[in-house]
């Protein structure tokens, strides 16, 4: 499904297979990279939530976009700290397989763009998918990324008007990444480095309407 979707597709992919999840983790030890990863759950010995675990967690991989299969649904609450994109329940369609595809190809793509901002003269750039929120303190942006803080001089809602999808606004003064949330309750959300922001009372409906999407693709 995956060759034919290149062909069709007119994409140019490179394929590799593992039929245990040590493979693949001793794979992505190597140094290979990985962009797309489908990842069944039931695994002889270290499960597929192990591997997405080890990814996310030793490897530090945040970019990989990884969809679970598997055959039973009631899964899908345990995966929600390993981030996947989507989960896929067998058997397994092509059509399911496409729009799979379609959308780790995009989302990849979004990450290589850059947030750009201004402080004094210079004009700055930030990868997006370094970002894990941004917040307000008056007139003054906070970056929170990967590596540390940024700021500038600015207001959140029309920050918010030219980010990707996967920001979600939470907060007049939050605005997250959604593939940096590790936890999520009724009023707030834990991102990757510990912080735990709030979610205003007005948002509340609309945040859960967006992580779920986000988190399950409309559960396909």
């Amino acid at each position: 499904m995956v060759l034919q979707y290149g062909q069709d597709r007119n994409v140019k992919l490179e394929t590799e297979l593992w039929y245990t999840g040590e493979e693949v983790c001793q794979y992505l030890r190597d140094w290979h990279p990985l962009d797309i990863l489908f990842l069944d759950i039931e695994l002889l010995t270290m499960s597929g939530i192990e591997v997405a675990q080890f990814i996310r967690s030793q490897m530090e991989n945040r970019w990989m976009q990884i969809i679970y299969i598997s055959g039973n649904a009631s899964h899908a609450q345990k995966l929600f700290k390993t981030q996947p994109m989507d989960f896929l329940i067998k058997p397994i369609t092509e059509e399911a397989v496409w729009e799979a595809l379609d959308l780790a190809i995009k989302l990849l793509g979004q990450k290589e763009q850059r947030f750009t901002y201004r402080t004094g003269q210079e004009y700055r750039y930030v990868p997006y998918g370094d970002i894990l929120y941004f917040g307000s303190e008056g007139r003054k942006i906070i970056i929170k990324t990967l590596r540390g803080e940024e700021t500038f001089y600015g207001r959140l809602k029309n920050i918010e008007k030219t980010l990707p999808p996967y920001f979600i606004s939470i907060h007049q003064s939050y605005i997250v990444n959604h593939d940096f949330v590790t936890k999520y309750t009724y009023d707030s959300v834990e991102l990757l480095d510990g912080a735990c922001l709030p979610i205003s009372k007005a948002n509340r409906k609309k945040v859960r309407e967006q992580i779920l999407r986000e988190d399950w693709n409309d559960n396909k």
